[in-house]
C-alpha cells in the first residue's frame, strides 16, 4: 500500500498541479480578453464619435455653402431708380409733386417695367426720405405700431378661417 501511496502520490500532485495552472491560465487569459474587449469598446466609442463629428461638420458646410450661395444670387437683384419735380401749374394751384420711377434688375436685365409713384410735396419736406417711403423695392421696417396691427389682422384672419 506505501508502494501505491508513492506512485499515486505524485500522480495526485501534478494532476493539482496542471489543474491549478490550468485555473490561473483560464483567469490570466480572461482578464487579458476582458482588456481588449474594453480597448474595442473605447474604438467604437471614437469611431461612432467622429462620424457623427463628420456628418455634423459635412451639414455645416453644405448649410454654409447654400447661405452662400443664396446670398450672391441675391446680391445680383437691384433697384433702379430715378426722381424728378414735376409742377402742375393751374390757374389757382399750383402743385408740386415728386415723381419715383422704379425698375427691379437682376444683374443687368431688367424684371419689371418702370412703376412710377406720383406724390405731392409739402414746402420744406425731405425729398430723399420721401421717395424712400413710397418705393415698393427697397426695404423698410416695420414699426412696433404696425408690427401689432398686422399680427392682429393675421390672428384675426386664422381665427376666421378655423
Amino acid at each position: 500500500m506505501t508502494a501505491m501511496l508513492w506512485i499515486l502520490l505524485p500522480l495526485f500532485i501534478a494532476a493539482g498541479s496542471a489543474l491549478l495552472s490550468f485555473y490561473i491560465m483560464q483567469a490570466k487569459l480572461e482578464v487579458a480578453v476582458s482588456k481588449e474587449r474594453e480597448s474595442l469598446a473605447e474604438a467604437h466609442a471614437v469611431i461612432k464619435n467622429q462620424e457623427k463629428l463628420m456628418e455634423e461638420k459635412v451639414k455645416t458646410a453644405e448649410e454654409s455653402t447654400m447661405r452662400r450661395a443664396f446670398d450672391q444670387f441675391l446680391m445680383d437683384f437691384r433697384v433702379e431708380e430715378r426722381h424728378y419735380m414735376r409742377e402742375n401749374k393751374s390757374m389757382f394751384v399750383n402743385r408740386k409733386a415728386l415723381v419715383l420711377q422704379e425698375r427691379l434688375f437682376f444683374r443687368n436685365i431688367p424684371l419689371s417695367n418702370w412703376v412710377e409713384h406720383e406724390m405731392v410735396v409739402e414746402e420744406g419736406s425731405d425729398m430723399k426720405s420721401l421717395a424712400k417711403q413710397c418705393s415698393i423695392f427697397s426695404t423698410r421696417s416695420i414699426s412696433g405700431d404696425e408690427r401689432s396691427q398686422n399680427s392682429r389682422l393675421l390672428k384675426s384672419k386664422e381665427a376666421r378661417t378655423a
